[in-house]
């Protein structure tokens, strides 16, 4: 199934891509910008593949969400997903326009917290918390924990009663509702392993209610991301979460927040997903006069049209009839291509090669894998050796579901504002690629 709908007809116009895109803009001389800095400029200081953010994006988008919700008068609180991009630097600027943390890990609440996310602003969330990472959402005192089943409900309250604590928590509900995205993205199906049945949610509820060590607040929910095709799987789902808080509160429990998840889409291509103001709509449907706070957990509509890749081409290969564009960055940098058929944009960084004639090209990485493709058939300039092109809209889920497969150190990560430009994350050097690992104590004969 692809990343949401598939392709049709021709790609959008390189000049289309940029009008969409105000962070990026064509100088006649200085080629693409990001802001105001040469993307070239970039390039040869900090070298390819580089990821580039841009600061003035984030703050952008964060504010437009917010006064979405406002404006559908709404008061709910927004905490960023940082699986999308748990680069502290990208944490700390969206704290910094009031936004908390949605973290799924004990390195990402680490990482939101050394980003100066209070704890008081984190929500942890995810299937598996492991013992180890309970104890530290414990001792930091965090808003939230997210809890996915009556097992992991128990062995938070053995946890949290045994150190003598309370731990905040809300019931994740899965609503049984089609987001109707890539079915690697989909979590809101029975048949997804997140969260329980809302059928079983209020015998479940009332059980936790009664659980040593937990404070029950409310409800969560998340239906998938990447959701492209409107807001009726929205509607439905915060509908019937709207209904099960009624359902509770008739039995006699409290109810005060409900954690409304994320997923809104972005347009990759020519995909036209929901505004922030018609999911905040459907929040107000739903859930406007149930009486509860809300909470949303957004991270690609946030970061991803922030970022960029940038990466160089090695060469053009010519085989059978067919023009491949190799590049330095590979699937190991982005992995969407190769694991959702995700379309990325490809422009090229010269303004000579933006306006140059263009033919179809195959454009792949250097990984010993077919599946290492960005893209087939991609109208594309003559790229010479060292030519600059950039990956659009790649600022979330890039950097993060990156890997070292191949031996590839990490990329380098930047982040532009206005004139000014800074390395946020050094490129991973040899020797760190290969610090922690040792031959073992016979090898040398020992």
């Amino acid at each position: 199934m692809p990343d949401a709908i598939p392709p049709t007809g021709p790609d959008p116009a390189f000049a289309d891509l940029l009008a969409q895109r105000p962070a990026l803009a064509m100088d006649a001389s200085a080629g693409l910008l990001m802001e105001e800095v040469p993307l070239a400029r970039i390039a040869q200081a900090a070298g390819t593949p580089t990821w580039v953010y841009s600061a003035t994006t984030l703050a952008r988008r964060a504010n437009a969400l917010k006064a979405a919700l406002a404006e559908a008068g709404l008061a709910a609180t927004i905490h960023f997903a940082t699986k999308a991009n748990p680069n502290i630097a990208v944490v700390n600027l969206l704290a910094g326009e009031g936004l908390g943390a949605d973290v799924v890990s004990e390195g990402e609440l680490r990482a939101a917290r050394a980003a100066g996310v209070p704890a008081g602003r984190i929500v942890f969330s995810g299937v598996g918390k492991t013992a180890r990472e309970m104890r530290l959402a414990i001792a930091e005192d965090i808003l939230q924990v997210n809890l996915e089943s009556a097992e992991e409900a128990e062995m938070l309250s053995a946890l949290a009663a045994s150190l003598g604590r309370t731990v905040r928590v809300a019931l994740r509900v899965n609503p049984d509702v089609d987001a109707r995205t890539h079915a690697k993205i989909t979590t809101g199906l029975t048949e997804n392993k997140f969260g329980v049945p809302i059928a079983l949610a209020p015998e479940l509820y009332a059980r936790l209610r009664a659980m040593p060590g937990l404070e029950v607040v409310g409800l969560a929910t998340h239906i998938g991301s990447q959701i492209t095709r409107g807001v009726a799987p929205y509607a439905a789902a915060y509908a019937r979460l709207g209904e099960l808080v009624r359902e509770l509160r008739a039995a006699g429990h409290a109810v005060r927040r409900v954690d409304c998840g994320g997923g809104l889409g972005i347009p990759y291509r020519d995909e036209q997903p929901a505004s922030p103001a018609a999911l905040a709509g459907a929040i107000k449907a739903g859930l406007g006069d149930a009486g509860v706070e809300l909470m949303l957990e957004p991270g690609r509509w946030i970061c991803g049209p922030a970022g960029v890749l940038l990466a160089a081409v090695v060469l053009e290969k010519a085989s059978v009839g067919r023009r491949f564009v190799i590049l330095d960055a590979a699937m190991n940098d982005l992995l969407r291509p190769a694991m959702y058929d995700a379309w990325h944009a490809i422009l090229p960084v010269s303004p000579t090669a933006f306006h140059a004639p263009r033919t179809a090209a195959d454009v792949v990485g250097p990984v010993c894998e077919s599946s290492d493709t960005f893209a087939r058939g991609r109208e594309l300039p003559a790229l010479p050796p060292h030519s600059l092109v950039a990956f659009l809209d790649a600022g979330a889920y890039g950097a993060s579901m990156s890997s070292t497969y191949n031996a590839r150190p990490l990329a380098a990560e930047v982040m532009v504002r206005g004139t000014e430009w800074s390395v946020i994350r050094d490129r991973q050097d040899y020797p760190a690629l290969l610090a922690g690992q040792r031959l073992p104590r016979w090898a040398d004969g020992g």
